[in-house]
């Protein structure tokens, strides 16, 4: 089991790895080994609670697709299972960042003192202006 949370668990089966090879500059090992990991997770599918369903389908990120499954690249590592545990630990934390409850913004107002000290400094922003004008009389 993996742990996601306290209270939520998610199931090893439930993850489908694929193991591809790494893209970019390599010698001539790269053209042989398949180092880079792809974690693919199916939400609609998951045993997910459905509050983190509906949060990880209405979040904006790269990583989930229109379909819905989560899928991760990684392939940083030139080892396949340092690869595995990075794609893994990105989706835990991706899943966790879900259930996460922001706290609530409190409206406060400007004290009077502040709002003073914004008038003042108007005033005196407008009276350098005036200063500066070419007053013509006729």
């Amino acid at each position: 089991m993996i742990k996601i949370s306290n209270r939520v668990q998610v199931s090893e089966n439930e993850i489908e790895w694929q193991f591809i090879r790494s893209s970019g500059a390599g010698g001539q090992h790269l053209n042989k080994v398949s180092t880079a990991a792809q974690l693919i997770f199916d939400i609609k599918a998951s045993s997910l609670p459905d509050f983190y369903k509906e949060k990880l389908l209405t979040k904006a990120d790269h990583r989930i697709s229109q379909s819905g499954k989560i899928i991760i690249k990684c392939q940083q590592s030139r080892s396949q299972e340092a690869n595995r545990q990075t794609a893994l630990q990105q989706f835990i934390e991706l899943a966790a960042s879900v259930g996460e409850v922001a706290k609530r913004r409190i409206p406060t107002k400007a004290t009077r003192a502040s709002q003073r000290r914004r008038v003042d400094s108007k005033k005196q922003r407008g009276e350098v202006k005036s200063l500066r004008q070419n007053k013509i009389r006729f």
